[in-house]
């Protein structure tokens, strides 16, 4: 490895940082903006909506909830109905099953985009546009809405009101999301990626064979993917694929993409609640947590696995190659830009994979499962910034509790019902994948789907559930996920994880603290934005969830990186 392949990653994230503030004074500015444009009206006169309506945090949870449910009924019936639309040029036949078009549905209303099938083979093209894309771009403004109203009300003062949902949902569209993609689409179509609605290509090889080579709208839908932090693929192969991913021009921008929005919201977060050195506290426990990980991901893949030995050889492969463990991985990206892919996508909660994260080696296995396990490296439009501000409750309670002191933040009392909402999304994440994962163990036949014995076995089943409620969407695809059982079970873990964890109570947290009235700062107030808050933030964020998902853990990568030590493989 070359050392113009780490400049590349290095340049990458530093134009991810420089991109914070303008990007984070956008945020703002479409969030604040008294006025609306004239097709942001004729949108809320064809809802039906008040856009001036002022929402508390209970109808502010109730119309995002009830648009959400609508549109997972609908995406239901475009996919069961699949043979009935127009757009299918390749005749894709018959319709997803009831329990696929079920978990198809809740995974990208959710903004997680777990697919347990196969993109080009599944679904025709207008279900890729009318149902996949339209998905992508609502659910990730859904998440956005949710995260600027948790700022609105703890920048608030002796208030109910959390802003519109409705408002905040179309301005999240039709001002960021849209021309984001649109711009960036017509990049992808330049760099070679299929935008067409021609049917599939018949070709004959060099050899002469007869090949089928898939393609159609691809650049938008690729677009909206990593911008909207969905995931998902046209392609099975995802960003892996040379139609979704074809140069390193397509995949820096895929990681740029990730990264737009997300940091850009603690920006965002400090100048709205008129406390900007607290949003560079966020940024910089986001910041640490991210590189953190990242190190993990390139070391351990760089190092390899000694256990792969060339036949007669007393070396080790890794020893032998000039880069490290390249199985799953694109040549042409190399071990350092997909370490920062796989750690970016499972940060960000994106899920999309420019490599087979099944094949990584147990440690990197285990930085891309604890991100999610965390769920708050960055994490998701919106609802990232949600989680961080849940472990900052936690701290300052934790805090408060070795002084003797109610805690504070935000220049707001932390009182037993913030703590009892915050400790209620914080458990029901760990609750929902350790419950759903202990049930599969044991469900008749669901082991039948592993492709891997030990604890490698485990964690496909562990990442599908920890992918699933923290609406990431990436996979170890060595486990067959298409079943009646699985696709069922994933599809309700998605839902709790989205809804319980953290939405409605963070939603709710943030009610309770905009009514509340803000209190003088005193000599026993601890400040929350100070470099020394920060760390106590990034140690609390590892302790809970060491303590949390340790075991299982231990059970899944760990074991297997000590097994691999040992010289034992499965």
């Amino acid at each position: 490895m070359g050392f113009n392949v780490l400049q590349v990653v290095i340049i990458l994230l530093i134009i991810c940082f420089v991109l914070v503030v303008p990007i984070g004074i956008y945020l703002v500015k479409i969030f604040t903006d008294e006025r609306d444009t004239i097709l942001e009206r004729i949108t809320y006169r064809l809802l039906g909506v008040n856009p001036r309506e002022r929402m508390t945090w209970q109808r502010y949870s109730q119309a995002l909830v009830l648009s959400n449910l609508v549109m997972a009924l609908l995406g239901y019936g475009l996919l069961r109905l699949q043979n009935v639309w127009p757009l299918n040029p390749d005749k894709i036949s018959p319709p997803p099953a009831p329990d696929l078009a079920f978990n198809t549905a809740i995974s990208f209303v959710t903004n997680t985009n777990w697919q347990a099938y196969g993109g080009e083979t599944t679904l025709s093209y207008f279900n890729q546009m009318a149902m996949i894309q339209f998905l992508m771009f609502t659910s990730a403004a859904t998440g956005l809405a949710a995260g600027v109203a948790v700022i609105r009300g703890l920048s608030q003062n002796s208030t109910n009101q959390l802003g519109n949902f409705w408002v905040d949902l179309t301005r999240g569209l039709y001002r960021l999301f849209l021309p984001i993609c649109f711009v960036l689409a017509l990049i992808f179509v330049w760099q070679g990626m299929p935008q067409t609605l021609t049917p599939a290509a018949n070709v004959a090889t060099l050899e002469g064979a007869a090949q089928v080579i898939a393609r159609g709208p691809v650049a938008s839908l690729e677009s909206v993917k990593h911008v909207g932090t969905n995931g998902g693929g046209f392609f099975n192969a995802n960003a892996a694929h040379p139609f979704e991913n074809p140069t390193p021009l397509t995949n820096s921008l895929h990681i740029l993409s990730m990264l737009l929005i997300v940091p850009a919201l603690t920006y965002a977060f400090g100048t709205m609640i008129r406390r900007r050195r607290q949003g560079w506290v966020f940024f910089g426990v986001f910041a640490t947590l991210f590189i953190g990980f990242l190190g993990i991901v390139f070391a351990s893949e760089q190092l390899g696995n000694p256990l792969l030995t060339l036949a007669g050889a007393d070396q080790s492969l890794s020893a032998l190659q000039s880069g490290g463990n390249f199985e799953g991985k694109e040549i042409r990206f190399g071990i350092a830009q997909t370490s920062l892919f796989v750690t970016t996508t499972t940060a960000a909660t994106t899920g999309s994979v420019d490599a087979m994260h099944d094949s990584l080696t147990p440690m990197g296995g285990f930085a891309a499962l604890s991100e999610m396990l965390l769920n708050v490296v960055f994490g998701g439009k919106g609802v990232g910034l949600i989680n961080l501000v849940q472990y900052a409750i936690i701290t300052v309670f934790l805090v408060g509790l070795m002084v003797g002191r109610t805690p504070e933040f935000l220049s707001k009392k932390i009182e037993a019902k913030e703590v009892k909402l915050a400790s209620l999304s914080l458990l029901a994440h760990p609750f929902t994948i350790l419950v759903f994962t202990g049930i599969a163990l044991v469900w008749p036949k669901a082991l039948d789907s592993l492709n891997n014995a030990g604890p490698h076995g485990f964690s496909e089943i562990f990442y599908a559930y920890t992918s699933g409620v923290a609406n990431n969407g990436s996979a170890f695809a060595g486990l067959n996920a298409n079943t009646p059982f699985y696709n069922t079970s994933i599809g309700i873990a998605i839902f709790l994880g989205r809804y319980l964890s953290p939405l409605l109570p963070l939603l709710a947290v943030a009610g309770c603290l905009a009514a509340k009235p803000k209190v003088p700062t005193s000599s026993g107030t601890m400040s929350t934005d100070t470099v020394f808050f920060g760390v106590l933030l990034v140690v609390s964020i590892l302790i809970v969830g060491g303590l949390t998902f340790f075991p299982a853990l231990a059970l899944g990568p760990i074991a297997e990186q000590f097994d691999m030590l040992a010289g034992k493989t499965y």
